[in-house]
């Protein structure tokens, strides 16, 4: 334990000493989340505390440094430190020069949405913005992250951290991303429009064994006076060994905002992700970074196709509560095995949250929600699952 506040009380010097050096911001979030949870009448109980100190500042005329920090505390689990966003930007003329832990997310979201490490640059013209990228995922922290192509990243992003084995059971599984993307606006005034071609190297076996992937991915978006339509695609061609396959992954929705007195809306979405088939070139979609489905099945979007009706009301400008049902269904029998291998009908989940901000640097949601098994046929006699949750974000300053 003494370990762990040598640690806390070294980040906090560093950013102090920052913090004297240059004109800068300073500041420290308190985010804490507990979830209570289970299969039918088994339950537990889950807390993730985290500490986040941030700093940032200019350098020059055109840079700035961006750094935070993340001291995390789990039960079960324990105590986990982490390098969040963390960036150093440069401009010059319409372009900017960023290094260090990026966000980045394809259009659609579908194959890579996170934190990576690496050097982006990015240029503003007058046929959109043009950015390119070169990502590491091998010192991210593995649970962040949630890389799980293959059963080797499967394999080593389980479990804790342990310290007196720390090379091995902190870091994500290693791949290799390139990227490359372009936004507009509005294309005719009317059709926002993102696009990306990404390509991963697998460098967690032998470039001969490992799965490589790469992604064609786009997102339009439609918005008129009472409704927003999109759509999301994205084509992924996959070399496995000397073995060529190709998966399929599209989203369609629709934004209705409701003629009523407060401010509300309704979405209908609906998602695909291919699965794989017997002697056929198409296979099951496999993102890079799994973006989980669902907020009480939290299915890997890989063979698994849903359909979600969602409706948000804010009350006022610190209230606001969001109700959703979403059903699930399989596109194999093998990708996607929680619930057997017998049925292509998985189930409804319904989730409620409410959101709590009275003040700028304080914010509360609690939800709650329930997966029922019982309205499919994968496995219809099998224990509903259920959670509720508690999360409280607090800008100390």
């Amino acid at each position: 334990m003494m370990k762990n506040f040598r640690r806390l009380a070294c980040v906090f010097i560093f950013f102090l000493v920052c913090g004297a050096a240059w004109p800068a911001d300073f500041g420290l979030i308190l985010d804490q989340g507990a979830g209570f949870g289970g299969f039918g009448s088994d339950s537990s109980f889950d807390y993730t505390g985290m500490l986040i100190p941030r700093f940032s500042g200019f350098i020059g005329d055109n840079g700035d440094l961006y750094v935070s920090t993340g001291f995390r505390f789990d039960y079960p689990g324990g105590f986990v430190p982490e390098l969040l966003r963390t960036e150093l930007n440069f401009r010059s003329g319409n372009g900017v020069f960023s290094a260090g832990r990026l966000f980045y997310s394809d259009p659609p979201g579908f194959v890579a949405d996170g934190l990576f490490d690496g050097l982006r640059y990015s240029l503003d013209t007058d046929i959109g913005s043009f950015g390119m990228g070169l990502f590491y995922t091998g010192f991210l922290y593995k649970k962040r992250a949630n890389i799980t192509m293959n059963s080797v990243d499967l394999a080593k992003s389980g479990g804790d951290v342990k310290y007196d084995d720390f090379l091995n059971t902190y870091f994500a599984p290693r791949r290799v991303i390139a990227a490359f993307d372009w936004n507009h606006p509005g294309i005719n005034d009317l059709v926002r429009f993102s696009a990306s071609l990404l390509g991963q190297l697998d460098l967690n076996e032998s470039l001969a064994d490992g799965l490589h992937t790469q992604y064609l991915s786009a997102k339009a978006t439609i918005p008129f006076s009472a409704f927003t339509m999109s759509l999301g695609l994205c084509f992924e061609l996959a070399q496995l060994a000397s073995e060529f396959k190709f998966a399929l992954a599209g989203e369609a929705e629709a934004v209705i905002y409701l003629p009523t007195k407060i401010e509300d809306q309704l979405t209908i979405t609906g998602r695909y992700s291919s699965g794989m088939w017997d002697d056929n070139p198409l296979m099951a979609f496999v993102p890079i970074s799994s973006k989980n489905q669902g907020d009480i099945l939290k299915a890997k979007f890989s063979g698994i196709s849903l359909v979600s009706l969602n409706y948000l009301a804010r009350f006022n400008k610190t209230m606001a509560l969001e109700g959703s049902s979403t059903y699930f269904f399989r596109n194999d029998l093998g990708t996607y095995t929680a619930y057997g291998n017998e049925g292509y009908l998985l189930g409804n989940e319904f989730f409620a949250r409410f959101f709590w901000n009275p003040f700028s640097d304080l914010s509360l949601n609690a939800g709650a929600g329930v997966f029922l098994p019982s309205l499919g046929n994968a496995a219809p006699k099998a224990d509903l699952l259920w959670r509720a949750e508690l999360n409280l974000i607090l800008s100390l300053y």
